[in-house]
């Protein structure tokens, strides 16, 4: 009778041939950790079935496991939502132009806190404030922080700390991830004074509700809703006028940042006006339509960075040289108008006829590598800049529509987002997969041809 056999010991795993390969790569405890996890599932089917998988299977289930947890956290995904601006994908993406010249320099010292002239110690913000007071035409003071959400708390923190913040019912916006603006405030320590309803408040209400207690009056741009119908809302330049007569500084809550007019998207408010207008702070995201890595930036009279510089917050709040640099070359880009290193903005800006023609393109590439397997057709639709940005109005975005034979659209766009690196999204509408030309890289036309090759189909 011959006797079951018995799952290898830990020890004899690691002295084979596969497993010191893996050793060398990933470091004799991650391998061990590994082959634990996969021994333990061989030993689960021996149990149950008296069946044991070879050696070999064992160690490339390990294989698998350490290649699905030890990469980089974030890898690159083929953005066909038609959604410019995607939260959910590192909203504007980056230039490689960017990060070859980043690479130059963030590999070596750099001087974000030292000053050349006198050979002392700087401040962080100083080049960046350089170069934004040239793009912007402004005298206005800089710092920057991690996100909007951070710029706006640093300055309640700073400046209203058990003070009234004066804000309109209409502007107690969520700016996404469940972060409200009445949240922010709380932290901050700064009391809300809520005035006007939820659709209509005038200057006169902010008039009314200003007292000893008033710290600050607060405008938040809609940018990521609109209101419509019987609404009316108090316009900066009388919150400006307000603020004066009462000596209460207003702060501008600017969210998308559009910073000027040669990228100007229609209805779209720019910083530049925005600055005309002589707000005392404006707050606004660096990563939107600014079109750089995240950031927050504070944009304040001089009077007032003095104290926000002198908060304690600012250092938690503060960036890193990494951003520092990325967004330096933003607005370098912005000041040379090379929009196409800022691919947010070339997207943006991309013609439908332009993007037609590729889709056509892209269609008879695929119609030659898939014959048979699926029809397919440029339609018109619509995309989205997105990002909490420009919410009212949508984007000729040219896409291709598929239909799999013999299958479902469902089942197609789960193989694209599933069925390899990188993972392609996709939009299922009117029973079929949508992928918007506006969101794709020239070089995801190949690995979107390869995947569709992939699919076997099957039954609706």
């Amino acid at each position: 009778m011959t006797s079951k056999p018995f799952p290898p010991k830990m020890d004899k795993l690691l002295e084979h041939p596969l497993a010191i390969a893996l050793i060398e790569v990933f470091g004799r405890k991650e391998v061990k950790r590994s082959l634990s996890w996969s021994l333990d599932r061989a030993k689960e089917k021996w149990s149950e079935t008296g069946e044991l998988p070879p050696e070999e299977e064992i160690i490339s289930l390990a294989e698998a496991d350490l290649a699905s947890v030890l990469k980089p956290p974030l890898s690159r995904v083929v953005n066909g939502t038609g959604v410019v601006i995607h939260t959910n994908l590192g909203r504007a993406p980056l230039s490689k132009e960017t990060f070859l010249r980043a690479a130059e320099v963030l590999s070596r010292y750099v001087d974000v806190e030292w000053e050349r002239d006198s050979g002392e110690r700087g401040y962080r913000d100083a080049k960046i404030e350089a170069l934004a007071r040239r793009l912007l035409d402004t005298d206005m003071s800089v710092i920057v922080v991690n996100n909007c959400a951070a710029a706006l708390l640093l300055v309640l923190a700073a400046m209203s700390c058990g003070k009234e913040v004066i804000v309109s019912r209409g502007e107690l916006v969520e700016i996404g991830g469940r972060f409200r603006i009445p949240e922010i405030l709380s932290a901050s320590g700064a009391l809300l004074r809520e005035v006007g309803t939820t659709n209509r408040t005038s200057a006169a209400d902010y008039a009314e509700a200003v007292s000893p207690s008033t710290g600050l009056i607060l405008k938040v741009h809609h940018s990521n809703f609109r209101m419509v119908g019987f609404t009316q809302e108090a316009e900066i330049v009388d919150l400006i006028a307000l603020g004066q007569d009462k000596s209460v500084p207003v702060v501008y809550d600017f969210g998308s940042g559009l910073l000027a007019g040669d990228a100007a998207i229609p209805g779209e408010p720019t910083l530049q006006g925005i600055l005309k207008t002589g707000p005392d702070i404006v707050c606004f995201s660096g990563d939107k339509l600014m079109g750089g890595c995240q950031a927050g930036f504070i944009l304040a009279k001089k009077e007032f960075a003095e104290t926000l510089r002198k908060t304690p917050l600012l250092r938690a709040l503060r960036v890193d040289k990494t951003v520092y640099h990325i967004i330096g070359e933003t607005l370098l880009n912005h000041l040379k108008k090379r929009f196409d290193e800022i691919p947010a903005l070339r997207i943006l800006g991309e013609k439908e006829e332009t993007l037609r023609k590729r889709a056509q393109r892209l269609r008879r590439r695929i119609e030659s590598a898939c014959p048979g397997k699926f029809d397919i057709k440029v339609v018109s639709s619509e995309g989205k800049v997105g990002g909490g940005s420009y919410p009212t109005s949508s984007l000729p975005s040219p896409s291709l529509r598929i239909v799999p034979a013999g299958s479902s659209p469902d089942k197609l766009e789960k193989h694209l987002r599933t069925a390899g690196d990188p993972p392609i999204l996709a939009v299922v509408q009117d029973d079929a997969v949508l992928i918007h030309m506006r969101t794709l890289f020239d070089d995801d036309a190949g690995v979107i041809i390869d995947r569709l090759k992939n699919f076997t189909g099957g039954k609706r």
